[in-house]
């Protein structure tokens, strides 16, 4: 009996080896589980990094920039309207210009034109777009395009733009950043004013 305990004794060693083994699959199998939520975690941040780089760049193509000067046409010392030149910078997308009621379209303008001053803002001015060059038919802004916008400045609400006033005009795409022009109306003025 005693030499039968002695074998028995003999053999936990690779009863030992066995549970080792056991606890090395067990560590090998969490550490894999622990490896795919941590490349799970970073595959979905990089997809949400790219999907803001995308929306980064879509919305900021699509800007507008101004080309030329920009000219007030005054009546009796008070601006009556201005009008500048649009186009796209390179690398830029095309935005839509066209005009309301244009080939029996009866929706308002996608492009929003608001006018502020130190004293009052009015969300959306009257304006009118002029195609001075362009590759096809529609009124839709291309790059390599150049259109020539007329806004109308507000007589409402006692609005008087002089000489020595400041006034500020949002030109504010579908998507994009806004286009914001800010000018000084010049002491001497004549019909029509250079605003640099």
């Amino acid at each position: 009996m005693i030499g039968l305990w002695k074998r028995l004794k003999q053999n936990e060693r690779g009863i030992t080896g066995l549970e080792t083994a056991i606890i090395l699959i067990a560590f090998v199998i969490v550490a894999s589980v622990f490896a795919y939520v941590v490349l799970s975690a970073g595959v979905f941040s990089s997809q949400k990094v790219k999907e803001a780089v995308s929306t980064g760049v879509q919305s900021t193509t699509a800007t507008l920039e101004i080309r030329g000067n920009i000219i007030a046409r005054m009546d009796e010392s008070t601006v009556k309207e201005v009008f500048f030149c649009i186009g796209i910078p390179p690398g830029g997308g095309a935005v839509d210009f066209t005009p309301s009621g244009a080939a029996g379209d009866n929706r308002t303008h996608l492009i929003i034109i608001s006018y502020s001053d130190p004293n009052v803002y009015i969300p959306s001015l009257n304006w009118t777009v002029e195609r001075l060059s362009w590759g096809n038919d529609d009124y839709l802004l291309d790059p390599n395009e150049l259109f020539l916008l007329h806004v109308y400045m507000p007589e409402t609400a006692n609005i008087t733009v002089g000489p020595y006033d400041t006034f500020s005009l949002e030109i504010k795409p579908p998507e994009g950043a806004v286009l914001t022009v800010e000018r000084t109306i010049p002491a001497r003025v004549t019909e029509y004013v250079n605003l640099h």
